[in-house]
């Protein structure tokens, strides 16, 4: 019996310590989608401390950090969410450009968007945007002959896409 009774203490500790840190990281899950980013912040770090999904809880503090307007600290923790394990989406990738943007950084923020461009879960319509926020970045670098090229490239595919289309005429007359 005292067998039984050790081996039920043993199994219920384990399920108590495989469950540390899934709390936080849920906990960090309902405050992000509840606008609660300081409090999103702090349950993700906890699940971190605790070791539980690592990568996934840097990604939510990113998430976090970049509605707070911290794009230095969004842009860290996606990083570091990029290496420990976090999967290597188009979404990822457009934040860390769009971070790299805000932190006047726009060559860093080409090579995100490049990155992101290709990922196979980048939708058409996450594609689209980064391709036009190359642009963007090229025409904050100055590279005008790379903003020119890339926006005609832009308009072929997206003739539709008005804000493009004034861009275009503006640049014919220049």
């Amino acid at each position: 019996m005292k067998y039984v009774v050790r081996i039920c203490m043993l199994l219920l500790f384990c399920v108590i310590l495989a469950g540390c840190g899934k709390k936080e990281y849920h906990e960090g899950i309902e405050s992000l989608k509840a606008g609660n980013y300081a409090e999103a912040i702090g349950q993700f770090e906890k699940a971190i401390e605790e070791e539980r999904n690592i990568g996934d809880s840097y990604r939510g503090i990113g998430m976090a950090k970049w509605e707070l307007e911290d794009y230095q600290g969004s842009f860290e923790a996606f990083e570091k969410a990029l290496e420990n394990g976090s999967e290597k989406t188009g979404t990822i990738y457009n934040f860390l450009g769009a971070c790299k943007m805000k932190l006047q950084e726009p060559s860093e923020a080409i090579v995100y968007y490049e990155k992101g461009i290709v990922q196979k879960d980048s939708s058409d319509e996450m594609i689209r945007e980064m391709r036009f926020n190359v642009i963007a970045a090229y025409e904050q670098l100055k590279d005008w002959d790379n903003a020119r090229a890339k926006l005609s490239e832009y308009t072929a595919d997206y003739p539709d896409d008005e804000r493009a289309a004034r861009e275009a005429e503006f640049w014919e007359t220049r």
